[in-house]
């Protein structure tokens, strides 16, 4: 029989496997990686951020942040300029239509959480956000 935790450890991961498809298959329409839409939403709570604090946000490598903004920027969803206050550092700003689709996947997501959250009654949706809140402190 399997010790409680291993039993919660892999309930844990098989909902967050779950949730990852969930949210993948949501994100589909857009043709974005989880990483871009990450990217998406950082960005629409902030007017601009340099690469590294966006790097920062997203809990990535710089390089790596620089690639999902190049992709963003191919895309024509963000778009790079000189940083007024340091001509040495890059802002990103979501353009117009990165803003739409940005709004458009928010929407996306929520309503997929809301599905996937809404099995539970609110109760226990309320249980789960005080649990899972005090796991991240």
């Amino acid at each position: 029989m399997p010790e409680p935790e291993e039993s919660l450890y892999d309930a844990f991961w098989a909902v967050a496997r779950r949730l990852r498809h969930r949210t993948k298959d949501a994100l589909a329409p857009w043709d974005v990686t989880p990483s871009q839409s990450r990217a998406l939403n950082v960005l629409m709570g902030h007017a601009s951020l340099r690469l590294s604090e966006l790097a920062d946000h997203l809990r990535i490598a710089a390089r790596s942040a620089t690639e999902v903004v190049d992709d963003l920027q191919n895309r024509g969803l963000v778009e790079r300029r000189p940083d007024p206050a340091d001509r040495r550092a890059t802002l990103v700003t979501l353009t117009a239509a990165g803003t739409a689709i940005g709004t458009a996947i928010r929407a996306a997501r929520q309503a997929e959480a809301e599905r996937f959250f809404g099995e539970l009654t609110p109760a226990d949706r309320a249980d789960l956000a005080r649990i899972l809140q005090s796991l991240l402190e």
